[in-house]
């Protein structure tokens, strides 16, 4: 959580709601000690291509690939298998 708040990309806000969030669900559905948990993977891939078009000039289209992606992040508690 340390490296997310003090890290300056644009990709640092969502990754740490997504912890936080993953946290909260492991303290609540899982029965985890929060502070004993621990990011064992993060790995993104990707999702769903949305395609526009933008009108160009003499009456042509230009497509516009909107790109998602999916995001996996795994926490685990130390000494838990």
């Amino acid at each position: 959580m340390a490296i997310l708040k003090h890290t300056s990309k644009s990709a640092c806000e969502p990754l740490q709601k997504l912890l936080k969030t993953a946290m909260a669900d492991a303290e609540n559905n899982y029965n985890m000690d929060v502070s004993e948990c621990y990011v064992a993977e993060c790995h993104c891939a990707p999702g769903v291509i949305i395609k526009r078009i933008r009108p160009k000039d003499h009456g042509r289209a230009h497509r516009i690939f909107k790109r998602t992606s999916h995001v996996t992040l795994v926490i685990r508690e130390y000494g838990a298998k």
